[in-house]
């Protein structure tokens, strides 16, 4: 099963909003509900053990940072230390690490990387990601495509539990 990481940023405003990518090209030009994620991207396969579930967590806190300036042109390096792991969700051939960090962002222009992908016969290039948005927590839940919809539940948990400490 392939391991991935991600970096759910959230912020405070009159509600909690988190930051969601929508994937760039043809085929997610037209497409809104059920298509935007968490920045993220795949562990290297060094990295990925065949015989294990396991990755160390420093190496899915690099990939989750390295994925989220890849896809948005942000580094959040700086922040390293604010993080803290979430868990994980899962579709059926991957597994998805979601760390978390609270930080307003602003308003910001994605600078994603372009990637090679093949369209009607055709090698192109587009961007990873097209545009980066906040949202509330209910719209993300819309947004975001179906197996990483329960972060979301997950992030409201740990903000519950927050609040009572």
């Amino acid at each position: 099963m392939k391991k991935s990481s991600g970096i759910l940023v959230y912020r405070k405003n009159k509600k909690i909003e988190v930051f969601l990518v929508h994937p760039g090209g043809p085929l997610w030009k037209n497409k809104d509900l059920n298509s935007w994620s968490i920045p993220k991207g795949e562990v290297a396969n060094q990295f990925q053990n065949k015989y294990r579930d396991v990755v160390r967590p420093d190496i899915l806190l690099d990939t989750g940072l390295r994925e989220f300036k890849e896809e948005t042109g942000i580094d959040l390096k700086e922040d390293k230390n604010k993080i803290f792991y979430l868990g994980e969700v899962r579709n059926p051939t991957k597994i998805l690490h979601v760390f978390v960090l609270e930080k307003n962002l602003g308003n910001i222009e994605v600078r994603s990387n372009l990637i090679k992908i093949e369209y009607l016969g055709k090698k192109i290039k587009i961007p990873e990601v097209d545009k980066g948005e906040y949202f509330d927590l209910e719209t993300a839940k819309e947004k975001l495509v179906s197996y990483q919809k329960e972060i979301i539940e997950k992030l409201k948990s740990y903000l519950e539990v927050g609040k009572n400490i």
